[in-house]
C-alpha cells in the first residue's frame, strides 16, 4: 500500500519533480501549510515580495529568461486581486507560470469567511486553466496537469486555489512523475514548399517576428540574409530575436494599421513568425499589410494560426524547424536572378542601417550638453558603460526608440521587454532575470511613473542580495500619456495645445534616493549629464542592488 501523504507534501514534491526551483510569494495565513513545509524542502527557494504584483512580475520574467516554470504563491482574494495586473502581463507574454493562492477552509464556504471569494472565477480570464483542489486525492493529477498546461504551446499562466484544510488532508495518491514531453511538431513539406515558392516569387519580402521566434534566431537571421528581407518586430516585445545591429533588422512596428502599412510599404510578401500580430493602440481601418501583400504565418500551435488576419500559407510548427526547412528549400530553389536581387536588397538595408546609426549619433550630439541630460545622450552613456554580457530589462517607454537605436543587443536574452504593456514591470522583472542569470550584470530601465507601481521590489532585491542596477529615467511626468493625449486630440478633433491634467509627478517630487535607502538599496541622484557615466560604472562595479535616479530633459 502506498505511503500516505498530506496534500501539502504532494504539492511540494510535485513542484520538485517538475524542476521548479523558486517560489515567488507574499505570505499569508491560508498559506501556512506551504510556508511550514518549506522547512522540510530546502531545495525550493522562497523569494519574498512585499506585494503580490511584485512576486508575480518577478516570477514571469524569471520564467521568460530561464525557460523554466515559476511558481507564484499569493494570498486569498485581495492578494490575487493585487496580482491580476501582472497576471495580465504574464498572460500576454505567454510566461509558463503556475499561480497559486491560499483559500479559506472549505468548511467555511457557506459562511462568508474573511477574505473569501471565488478565486477560480477571478483568475480564469487571464489564465489557460483555473481550478481549485477540492480534496487531497486531486493534488497529484491537478498539479501534474497545471505544470503541463503552463508549458504547452503557446505557454501561459495557470491558476490553482489551495484551501488550507485540503493542504492538510491525507492521501495515498503520490505525485505524478514528470516524464519527457516532446511537443514540437515538424512542418508539413507541402506547406514549406508553398511558403518557399511565395517568398521566391516576391520582389520585396519582409519578416515580422514575435517572441516565440526567439528560439530560432540563427535560422531567422540566415533566412533574412538569403531573402534580402527586412526584419521587423512587434511594438511591444519580450525578446530581441535578431541582433539589433544586424543590417536587416529595422525596429518595432507602430501601433496602428496605417503606421504598420507605411513601415511595410512596397512589401509584397510578409513572413510572420511566432506572434499574435498585430497589437494596436489606435483604430484605423483596413489591413496592416500593404495592398496586394501576401502573408505566410508560422505558429507553434493552431490556436493563433491565421487568428487575426487572412494568410496565404499557414503552418503549425516549432519556429526553428519551419525556418530551417524554409532556409533549405529557398537555398535549393532560388534562381540566380533571385539571389542577385536578394544581394541588392541586403546592400540597400545595410546602407539604410548605417544612415540610421549616423542620424542617431547626430541626434545625440545636438543635445549632448543639455541639462538635465537628454534621452539620446543617456542611452549613449548606457551603451558605453554596459559590460558585454549585461542584460537590459526595459520599461523605458517614451525613451524606448532611442534605446533601440543606440544600445546593441547581440543575443537573444540580452534584452527583456515589458510585454503586455501594463506598467511597473521592470523593477520586479529584473529580480526574476537576475535569478535566472545570476552570473550576468542586469540593468533595469524604468520611468519614474512606472517605478512607483512596484517600488517595493527594491526591498526584495536587498533582502535576497540581487545585484541589479535600477536606473530611473526621471522626467517628473507621465510622458507617454502626454504623447497619447496629443494623438487623441488630433484623431478625434479635440482642441489642441491645451494642458495635460494630472499627468505631472510634482508637488511633491518623488524622492527615489530616499525610497531606495529606506529599503536597504544604495542610491544616487544624477542631475548633471557628465555624472551619469561615472555613476553607472560605480553601480555596475558594486555587485549589489544599486539605484540611480537620473533627471532627464522635458518633452522634446
Amino acid at each position: 500500500m502506498a505511503e500516505r501523504m498530506r496534500g501539502r507534501q504532494v504539492f511540494m514534491e510535485s513542484l520538485i519533480g517538475h524542476g521548479v526551483e523558486y517560489i515567488f510569494g507574499n505570505p499569508g495565513t491560508t498559506e501556512s501549510p506551504i510556508l511550514d513545509a518549506l522547512l522540510d524542502y530546502p531545495q525550493l527557494k522562497y523569494i519574498v515580495a512585499l506585494h503580490e504584483g511584485v512576486a508575480l512580475g518577478a516570477a514571469s520574467y524569471y520564467a521568460q529568461a530561464s525557460g523554466k516554470i515559476a511558481l507564484v504563491n499569493v494570498h486569498v482574494a485581495p492578494g490575487l486581486g493585487n496580482a491580476l495586473g501582472m497576471l495580465y502581463n504574464a498572460f500576454k507574454a505567454r510566461s509558463p507560470v503556475v499561480v497559486t493562492a491560499g483559500q479559506q477552509d472549505t468548511r467555511l464556504r457557506l459562511r462568508g469567511p474573511v477574505l473569501g471569494h471565488d478565486l477560480v472565477a477571478m483568475a480564469a480570464p487571464l489564465t489557460k486553466w483555473s481550478v481549485q483542489v477540492e480534496r487531497a486525492d486531486e493534488f497529484a493529477p491537478i498539479m501534474h496537469r497545471a505544470l503541463k498546461i503552463a508549458t504547452d504551446p503557446p505557454a501561459g499562466p495557470v491558476f490553482v486555489a489551495l484551501p488550507i484544510d485540503v493542504l492538510e488532508q491525507e492521501t495515498d495518491v503520490a505525485p505524478f512523475p514528470a516524464g519527457r514531453l516532446y511537443r514540437a511538431p515538424e512542418p508539413e513539406p507541402a506547406a514549406i514548399q508553398a511558403a518557399a515558392e511565395l517568398l521566391l516569387s516576391s520582389r520585396q519580402p519582409a519578416i515580422v517576428v514575435g517572441d516565440e521566434a526567439a528560439s530560432a534566431a540563427t535560422e531567422l537571421t540566415a533566412l533574412a540574409e538569403r531573402l534580402g528581407a527586412a526584419v521587423w518586430c512587434e511594438g511591444i516585445r519580450t525578446h530581441q530575436v535578431i541582433a539589433s545591429a544586424h543590417p536587416n533588422f529595422r525596429l518595432g512596428l507602430p501601433f496602428d494599421t496605417v503606421g504598420i502599412r507605411k513601415a511595410l510599404e512596397g512589401v509584397d510578401a510578409v513572413l510572420l513568425v511566432g506572434g499574435p500580430f498585430f497589437e494596436e493602440v489606435w483604430y484605423a481601418p483596413g489591413s496592416p499589410l500593404p495592398p496586394g501583400a501576401r502573408a505566410i504565418h508560422v505558429e507553434a500551435s493552431p490556436e493563433r494560426l491565421a487568428h487575426n488576419h487572412p494568410v496565404s500559407v499557414g503552418l503549425v510548427s516549432h519556429p526553428r524547424a519551419a525556418l530551417a526547412a524554409l532556409l533549405t528549400v529557398v537555398g535549393r530553389d532560388g534562381a540566380p536572378a533571385f539571389r542577385e536581387a536578394a544581394a541588392r536588397r541586403n546592400a540597400a538595408l545595410r546602407a539604410l542601417k548605417a544612415q540610421d546609426a549616423e542620424a542617431q549619433r547626430a541626434r545625440a550630439a545636438k543635445r549632448w550638453d543639455r541639462a538635465p541630460i537628454s534621452v539620446p545622450r543617456a542611452m549613449a552613456e548606457i551603451e558605453s558603460a554596459l559590460p558585454a554580457d549585461a542584460i537590459v530589462v526595459d520599461e523605458s517607454i517614451t525613451a524606448s526608440l532611442d534605446l533601440a537605436r543606440t544600445v546593441t543587443f547581440e543575443r537573444v536574452g540580452d534584452y527583456v521587454g515589458a510585454r503586455g504593456g501594463g506598467i511597473g514591470q521592470a523593477l520586479p522583472g529584473a529580480l526574476g532575470v537576475k535569478l535566472a542569470h545570476p552570473e550576468r550584470p542586469v540593468l533595469a530601465l524604468s520611468g519614474d511613473g512606472s517605478a512607483m507601481y512596484s517600488i517595493q521590489a527594491l526591498w526584495t532585491a536587498a533582502h535576497h542580495d540581487l545585484a541589479v542596477v535600477f536606473l530611473i529615467l526621471n522626467n517628473r511626468e507621465y510622458r507617454i500619456l502626454k504623447h497619447n493625449m496629443d494623438t487623441y486630440r488630433q484623431r478625434f478633433g479635440a482642441k489642441p495645445e491645451r494642458g495635460y491634467p494630472h499627468m505631472d509627478l510634482v508637488s511633491p517630487d518623488l524622492g527615489f534616493v530616499d525610497l531606495a535607502r529606506g529599503m536597504g538599496v544604495e542610491a544616487a541622484r544624477i542631475d548633471r549629464p557628465d555624472d551619469l557615466r561615472p555613476a553607472l560604472d560605480k553601480a555596475v562595479a558594486a555587485r549589489r542592488p544599486f539605484l540611480l535616479d537620473v533627471a532627464i530633459e522635458g518633452r522634446a
